[in-house]
């Protein structure tokens, strides 16, 4: 039976893989946003709470040496599927209740401690059974279906939602939305019992002294590995700016025009992301994992950091003019997303070719991904805060400013193994 699984292409479990990971990111992140919202919960506390959840995918370094040694990548793979699904349908049966916002936070942080669990071991699985040539390639695929994670769950979802809430009100229609997650969460731990490659469990016992002396070598050689403060500044900066604009956008399109905002209805914001952005980040991420594969990381580092920044000028003009065309709105998110989903795969793969390599690779790559979260997670924090007192104009001039240091970084960022040596 394991050879049968090895001999499976990744196709087979790539694309899967990968969408299981962005779904629960992308529900807690982004979906809660416009959900809470409809929930008449304010700006600010949103903003707060749904970054601080996120809080496991900075700290899972910190428990990444454990599944190097306890069971196999697969097992923590399928259980955290399954623990997700189970704690969605639970904020599901929450979302009634009067005191409904505490249970759903707390519920998210479980979804958030086992999502990155997740991908420390989904991570793993990719490194692991793929040679450098096939992450290369595969790292389009790999974008792609968790940037459709996105578009599917922003997108389709909140639509659905939308059109929900008009017939049965905000808290059932997103009761359904959540034992939708909850659903395909379960079916992707079932699938991938069968399809996801197994390697064999390790042997030796070990001790919680020993497991702690583990993670003190991962950490020292992680902080070892030359070049590492460029890196750590640089996957930081890479994503700061969207970090202060991924709260906001969603709670810019659907505010009132009088409050500065484009006064979208939910089924709009879902049909702008679902329709007009599911093209855009698709083609962007396997052409910007074939256009790596074809010219090299090295020589495409610092345009990929441009095509990934230079797109949030889109909400600036949009905050200015406050178009009320939806096929305006539509194409400038297209041009965004398309940007965002060719230019993040350079910093996937940055991390798994630049930093990962060596022992306890799929350890590193958890810290260095963990510390990109970091990156995301502190302006999302006091976003919500910031654009109250800026009004959006000025809010979305911050973030154009807070993506300068990403390109002074990327111009001058040296490489430990460049392509030739690869």
């Amino acid at each position: 039976m394991k050879t049968e699984e090895k001999r499976l292409s990744p196709v087979a479990w790539v694309p899967t893989l990968y969408f299981a990971m962005g779904l629960p990111f992308v529900a807690l992140s982004m979906v809660s946003v416009l959900m809470f919202s409809d929930l008449n919960i304010s700006n600010t506390q949103i903003a707060f709470w749904t970054s601080l959840i996120m809080l496991p995918w900075t700290l899972k370094p910190l428990w990444s040496p454990i599944l190097e040694i306890f069971k196999t990548k697969k097992f923590f793979v399928v259980t955290t599927q399954l623990l997700t699904g189970l704690s969605f349908a639970l904020i599901a049966l929450s979302l009634p209740l009067p005191e409904f916002f505490t249970y759903a936070i707390a519920l998210m942080g479980v979804i958030a401690l086992s999502g990155a669990t997740h991908d420390i071991a989904a991570d793993g699985v990719y490194m692991t059974e793929l040679n450098t040539r096939q992450q290369a390639k595969f790292i389009g695929w790999q974008g792609a279906f968790y940037n459709l994670a996105k578009v599917l769950t922003n997108g389709g979802l909140v639509f659905l939602a939308g059109d929900l809430k008009d017939q049965f009100g905000p808290a059932k229609a997103w009761m359904v939305i959540m034992f939708i997650c909850a659903a395909l969460m379960v079916l992707a731990s079932l699938y991938h019992i069968r399809t996801l490659p197994s390697e064999t469990k390790n042997a030796h016992t070990v001790t919680f002294r020993k497991s702690l002396q583990e993670l003190w070598g991962v950490m020292r050689s992680f902080f070892q590995k030359k070049h590492i403060i460029w890196y750590i500044l640089f996957i930081i900066l890479y994503r700061f700016a969207e970090g202060f604009a991924m709260k906001i956008v969603p709670l810019f399109l659907k505010a009132p025009l009088t409050n500065g905002g484009l006064g979208l209805s939910v089924q709009n914001i879902g049909l702008v992301y679902g329709t007009f952005g599911a093209a855009a980040f698709i083609i962007g991420s396997i052409l910007g994992g074939y256009y790596i594969a074809g010219r090299g990381l090295q020589r495409s580092i610092f345009t990929l950091c441009c095509i990934f920044n230079f797109p949030f000028l889109v909400y600036f003009f949009l905050s200015t003019y406050q178009p009320d065309s939806l096929m305006i709105i539509g194409s400038a998110i297209v041009f965004e997303y398309f940007g965002y989903g060719f230019g993040f795969v350079g910093l996937t793969l940055f991390m798994m070719q630049q930093i990962a390599p060596g022992d306890h690779q799929m350890s590193h790559y958890a810290f260095a991904s963990g510390v990109m979260n970091l990156g995301v997670m502190l302006p999302g924090m006091i976003s919500g805060w910031l654009s109250e007192q800026l009004g959006y104009q000025r809010f979305f001039i911050l973030v154009l400013i807070a993506g300068i240091p990403a390109f002074i970084i990327t111009w001058f960022l040296p490489f430990t193994y460049t392509d030739k040596k690869k």
